[in-house]
């Protein structure tokens, strides 16, 4: 019983992951992470490229990506790899890919050839810019569609031309949201006994991502422009100078003379340029100006303490570092240990959300490619003269 309780949420769950670059592995990760038993099925290294390969994999990005998995090399081009494939395939609950959408046809493992003899199957599938349409066999990577969505039109200082987002947005979040439709397909198969093919690409994620700014568009047919550091639509809201750095601060709304108040410049509450919303818009500059006349008289430390006190959202702006030794940060739990048999001991990105009150630990680093051929193909009735022969061919 206490095994049970203990069990993670996916432990029941077997998936076959076909993924590489970092939509597909973050969807991945996301149901290893919650305790599937996920086999990163992966090709074989080319003769002569072993170095390249163990550089990739063992930096930081691959080790991140990949924590919580097995590892299975096959040749899906060789039939007797193809066959191995399908084997494994016939015992998923999910199976997630991220080819161009006519490769998976090509190979014979898409989700109409599969469901034929796993009707339970759920089959998820994540591409650049959608299955089908004029795009469809664009190569799509996040540099690209962070244009196409949109968010490097109001990302950056007006007037600087497009920025793209720090980070491969479009990936992430596409990840995510693919790993959201798997838990609802499996959620459905509880009711309906069958699987279902679920897919997303990253210019689809991105966009819903856009949220408000896209909506601006829809509803109020107004194009967002860039706002730089500020807030697109809160004023005043944003980055304010200090004496020793910057801070973020937010004041819209309510928050306004209450931020007004604790910098010591009650007289911006009644200023005819500020008295209301449509104002402090119009004249956000000169605004923006005036309170960093105030905030550049203490420091960043002294004017966290004093707004937070009064009610004023106020933060530090952190360098990645400075961030994972932030007291918050640590208390969450957002750097996770796990032991690598070859770089030893090392600290990964945790979870971004936690079931009741603690992080899920992580349990084990990215494995070594091939590391779980043996123990996978055992599992299903390979011997190891069958497993020596498939090597030998370079099956596996």
């Amino acid at each position: 019983m206490t095994a049970a309780k203990d069990a993670l949420p996916l432990s029941p769950y077997f998936v076959l992951d076909l993924t590489r670059a970092r939509a597909g592995p973050t969807a991945a990760r996301q149901l290893a992470d919650w305790g599937a038993d996920v086999i990163k099925v992966e090709e074989l290294v080319k003769p002569g490229d072993e170095d390249n390969s163990w550089d990739l994999r063992h930096g930081s990005d691959f080790q991140n990506l990949h924590r919580n998995k097995r590892s299975l090399t096959i040749n899906l081009k060789d039939p007797d790899g193809l066959k191995i494939f399908k084997q494994l395939a016939d015992k998923a609950d999910v199976i997630i890919e991220n080819y161009r959408p006519d490769v998976k046809h090509r190979l014979g493992i898409d989700y109409e050839t599969l469901k034929k003899t796993n009707p339970r199957l759920v089959y998820a599938s994540i591409s650049g810019f959608g299955q089908d349409g004029p795009y469809a066999n664009r190569p799509g990577l996040d540099q690209i569609v962070q244009g196409v969505s949109g968010l490097m039109s109001i990302t950056g200082k007006p007037g600087e031309g497009p920025m793209r987002c720090g980070i491969a947005i479009s990936d992430s979040t596409s990840g995510v949201y693919l790993s959201f439709g798997i838990l609802l397909a499996l959620l459905q198969r509880e009711r309906t006994g069958e699987g279902q093919w679920v897919n997303t690409s990253l210019v689809q994620a991105l966009v819903a991502l856009m949220d408000f700014q896209a909506a601006r568009w829809l509803i109020d047919h107004e194009v967002p422009p860039q706002a730089g550091n500020d807030h697109p639509t809160g004023i005043p809201q944003g980055v304010f100078k200090t004496k020793d750095g910057h801070i973020s601060i937010s004041g819209s709304g309510q928050l306004y003379p209450r931020l007004c108040n604790a910098i010591g410049a009650p007289e911006l509450i009644t200023h005819s340029d500020y008295v209301d919303f449509r104002l402090r818009s119009k004249n956000r500059k000169q605004l923006n100006a005036a309170i960093d006349a105030k905030t550049v008289t203490k420091t960043s430390a002294e004017w966290i303490e004093l707004l937070n006190k009064a009610g004023v959202p106020c933060g530090p702006i952190y360098t990645i570092d400075q961030m994972f030794n932030d007291p918050q940060i640590k208390h969450i739990g957002l750097a996770q240990s796990v032991e690598h048999p070859t770089l030893g001991k090392m600290e990964l990105v945790g979870q971004g959300v936690n079931l009741g009150n603690k992080p899920v630990k992580l349990r084990t680093a990215t494995p070594e490619r091939g590391e779980h051929n043996d123990e996978i193909l055992k599992s299903l009735g390979y011997s190891e003269k069958d497993i020596a022969s498939l090597r030998e061919r370079r099956v596996i």
